[in-house]
């Protein structure tokens, strides 16, 4: 049975340590991408311009190129050095897949997907050869439930959390989006994008594990239905 590895890495052992430094609340994370060799990175919570500037100061960064720019967030391909391909050669040397990767604060956190324990415990081992410390933070079998459980990253759950916890989701509400956002030293708009997005996971989760309706789907559907009605 498949085996799913929550780990954190520090940026100062594998990438973007210096875009951290000089961009410490930016969150960064790695778009699925199937056909790109090229990484994808979203970035969130810092403006266009502080962002460029801590990748073009970064010595691991060798070229950035900025695809979408919106309200919330920025999408970015970044070609990165040999010393850090190199890197994730050896993280999916045995086999692992990386299901989402994001950093924050000097760390990154990986979720990934092995077909047995035993693959994890030789990309620790690999690791570890070339000085690079993981830290495993949870491993659990590909079951149902995990699904649900592991696609947040740290900063939707401690939204949810902070949201649940403070009577957010009460009627009426007991704490308001703009207070709960100080309380977390977030702005109004960080929080309610980690919220959705937060939203948008368990949704998508809850009816893959269901057998529901797939993203999109459900659009795609009622066009049909117009389609055949006219």
């Amino acid at each position: 049975m498949s085996t799913i590895a929550e780990l954190r890495l520090s940026a100062t052992d594998t990438a973007l340590e210096g875009t951290f430094e000089s961009a410490p609340e930016a969150t960064v994370r790695l778009e699925s991408a199937v056909s790109n060799s090229v990484p994808c990175l979203w970035i969130e919570d810092v403006d266009r311009r502080t962002i460029a500037e801590a990748f073009a100061a970064d010595p691991e960064v060798e070229s950035t190129r900025l695809l979408v720019e919106t309200d919330e967030r920025l999408l970015y391909d970044v070609t990165f050095t040999e010393a850090v391909t190199r890197t994730c050669e050896t993280l999916l040397a045995e086999g692992g897949t990386v299901l989402d990767a994001w950093g924050s604060s000097g760390w990154w956190h990986l979720r990934m997907r092995f077909d047995a324990r035993e693959d994890l415990a030789r990309t620790h081992d690999r690791l570890s050869e070339i000085g690079i410390r993981a830290d495993v933070r949870r491993v659990s079998e590909l079951t149902d439930e995990a699904i649900a459980h592991t696609r947040l990253t740290p900063q939707q759950r401690e939204a949810l959390a902070a949201a649940f916890e403070r009577g957010y989701f009460e009627i009426p509400r007991e704490v308001s989006m703009e207070e709960l956002a100080g309380e977390l030293e977030i702005s109004h708009q960080a929080l309610s994008e980690r919220l959705r997005r937060a939203y948008e996971t368990l949704v998508d989760a809850e009816l893959e594990v269901t057998g529901g309706r797939q993203r999109g789907q459900g659009r795609d559907a009622s066009r049909s239905s117009n389609e055949h009605t006219r």
